[in-house]
């Protein structure tokens, strides 16, 4: 909420990186790149190797 009790949201992109042979990441963050700057309003980007890392107390905490 913002000071004038006006609801806010925040768009994330949550990207979880792959751990396999190096090719593959490079192919893997080129298409990251490009599906990124096809999207409009991402706010927060967040990587993410373990669930843990997605917590919803992790999106509040980066929300704001």
């Amino acid at each position: 909420m913002t000071q004038e009790n006006v609801p806010k949201s925040r768009i994330f992109f949550v990207a979880s990186p792959d751990t396999s042979r190096v090719r593959s990441k490079m192919i893997y963050a080129s298409s990251k790149d490009r599906f990124k700057r096809e999207l409009d309003g991402i706010q927060v980007e967040l990587q993410a190797t373990d669930p843990t890392e997605m917590g919803l107390d992790v999106f509040k905490s980066r929300a704001n």
